[in-house]
């Protein structure tokens, strides 16, 4: 909503006082829909070219989320603690083999089910329960999982970013292309130079329509979506640490209460609980 809100403001801003100040609208309007065609047909050509198959699904998979409030919230983080706690709780008291069932089957496992916003989260259930299975395996020390852990987060954020990537990609190209839409309408022109001078004014006025309308859609639209995108991004990111954190403090032989202080600890502090909250939220869990 905040999204839609913001470019309406944007927009109605710009073109508002383009009219307010005497503007003919209906220049823009008239070039509008062939300078769109010349921009973004170019534009998305180049697109295309310029990433691979699995980089545009996962573009044309991501945009629709920067619509989409953050998932990333305060209650799933004292969620996600709260499951980790469960974890933790049962291996220490009944031994790491207690859990097996529970990292072989998570979602037959009454403690994943237990938290269904995180605990059918195919990601973080594949994440949590592939290295709770290593430490019941028992062959790897805490220094050689915390490597495969940030090998995996690094992984995790070059894939995420790609889209993103992509996208700030085609937010820098959308000018030049614009210019590309602008000069073929000064072409254009020149080869009716012996029009009346009304006639000639209105051509080169849609020719700078392209010029206008590319920068407007690359730092009016597609760049501020890219950010937005890109600080989701790093939500995500920032969930896997907290499990990372946790899970490698309980492997250094801290207690589970003392464990997912240390996740608490990496979230950022606009969605981290307090003290009081996690552990009012785990005990009432």
């Amino acid at each position: 909503m905040i999204v839609i809100v913001g470019y309406v403001v944007s927009m109605g801003c710009i073109f508002g006082v383009y009219v307010f100040h005497g503007g003919n609208i209906q220049v823009i309007l008239t070039a509008l829909p062939f300078e769109l065609v010349t921009i973004f047909g170019g534009a998305l050509g180049a697109f295309a070219v310029n990433n691979q198959p699995k980089v545009l699904k996962a573009t044309i998979k991501l945009i629709p989320q920067a619509l989409k409030g953050s998932k990333y919230t305060k209650a799933r983080f004292m969620e996600l603690l709260a499951l980790l706690y469960d974890i933790l709780q049962k291996a220490r008291k009944e031994g790491l083999m207690a859990i097996e069932k529970d990292v072989e089957e998570p979602h037959e496992s009454a403690i994943f089910n237990k938290y269904p916003n995180v605990g059918h989260d195919h990601h973080v259930v594949e994440f949590i329960t592939d290295y709770l299975r290593m430490m019941v395996s028992g062959n790897l020390n805490s220094h050689e999982i915390e490597n495969l852990m940030d090998s995996e987060i690094d992984t995790h954020h070059a894939e995420a970013h790609a889209p993103i990537a992509a996208i700030a990609r085609l937010a820098g190209a959308l000018p030049a292309f614009g210019i590309v839409a602008a000069v073929l309408g000064v072409v254009n022109t020149m080869g009716s130079v012996g029009q009346p001078p009304a006639v000639l004014g209105g051509m080169i006025a849609s020719a700078l329509v392209g010029t206008f309308l590319g920068i407007l859609l690359a730092y009016g639209v597609v760049e501020p979506l890219g950010g937005l995108l890109e600080q989701k991004s790093e939500d995500s990111a920032k969930e896997l640490q907290c499990i990372k954190s946790t899970l490698l403090a309980s492997m250094q032989g801290y207690n589970p209460s003392t464990a997912i202080e240390f996740g608490r600890k990496v979230l950022f502090s606009t969605e981290r609980p307090t003290f009081l909250e996690l552990e009012n939220h785990v005990r009432k869990k």
